[in-house]
């Protein structure tokens, strides 16, 4: 891959993968609310899913969505409809406490793959990757090589860097109902994410 299409992907990558998301919105509000070793779970789970989502891209799955609208009618109500939960869990969800926040917002490391599968954001960067840096040339399986542990790392590092953050907030957000504001403010930036993703 030329040094110029691979600095056109890095640049692009770190602009969608550090930007908030609902991946990088659940890192941190998954660390806040439950400590950064619990959350290491979610922020792991990312890249496989997502990792999982480009190769399907670049054997063709993406074009099979793009030629069914029904399908990707689906995929983007689907999941919208789960993010609208999770945020609705989010803003129920006031203390650190077993009883608070551990029963009401969590998320796997299965979910957090499956998750991938139906982020409208997950997509348009597997699309757009696959599409602009793998597919493009006759080598795909080469580029594949190249670009999906690049990608993996990125998805890696954005979201255990929202996650180390919300993790350094624990403290601070025991105190009075800070902890019930944070979260309240991070399931509106989640609603936020779905009207604008309503909207593609």
């Amino acid at each position: 891959m030329p040094a110029s299409e691979l600095t056109a992907l890095l640049l692009f990558a770190t602009a969608m993968s550090f930007s908030p998301g609902p991946n990088t919105t659940l890192s941190a509000a998954l660390a806040a609310n439950h400590g950064l070793a619990h959350a290491m779970r979610f922020v792991c789970a990312v890249p496989v899913g997502w990792a999982l989502l480009l190769v399907g891209c670049a054997v063709g799955l993406g074009g099979l969505i793009q030629a069914v609208p029904v399908l990707q009618g689906v995929i983007k109500w689907a999941g919208l409809g789960y993010m609208l939960f999770l945020a609705w869990k989010l803003w129920r969800t006031d203390s650190l406490s077993p009883n608070g926040a551990s029963a009401r917002l969590d998320v796997s490391f299965g979910q957090g793959v499956l998750l991938q599968f139906v982020n409208v954001k997950a997509w348009l960067n597997a699309l757009l990757i696959s599409a602009g840096w793998v597919t493009t040339a006759d080598n795909t399986v080469q580029r594949l090589a190249i670009v999906l542990p690049l990608m993996m790392f990125y998805g890696l590092a954005s979201n255990f860097s929202y996650a180390l953050a919300g993790s350094a907030l624990r403290g601070w957000l025991a105190v009075g109902r800070r902890l019930s504001v944070f979260n309240r403010v991070l399931a509106a930036v989640l609603l936020a994410t779905v009207v604008w993703m309503a909207t593609l």
